[in-house]
């Protein structure tokens, strides 16, 4: 089978049951995480989406979204 975006990403998820986009980027080299978990979940993949808040280098924080895997549909 030929590795892809989704394929890699499946494979990912199945292994830690999260991702963010960062994650996404240092770790597959997907900069296209949405639409890669859109694609996911029009198969029929049940892939949660939680929105948390985390610190930036400026002292702030900002809002960012961690997918969450359930391989229990």
């Amino acid at each position: 089978m030929r590795e892809t975006h989704r394929t890699r990403l499946l494979a990912y998820l199945k292994r830690y049951k999260s991702i963010t986009s960062l994650e996404a980027i240092r770790d597959l080299g997907n900069t296209r995480l949405a639409a890669s978990i859109h694609t996911l979940r029009g198969e029929n993949y049940n892939i949660l989406s939680s929105d948390i808040k985390v610190p930036t280098r400026w002292g702030t924080t900002t809002t960012i979204t961690k997918y969450l895997y359930n391989e229990n549909k």
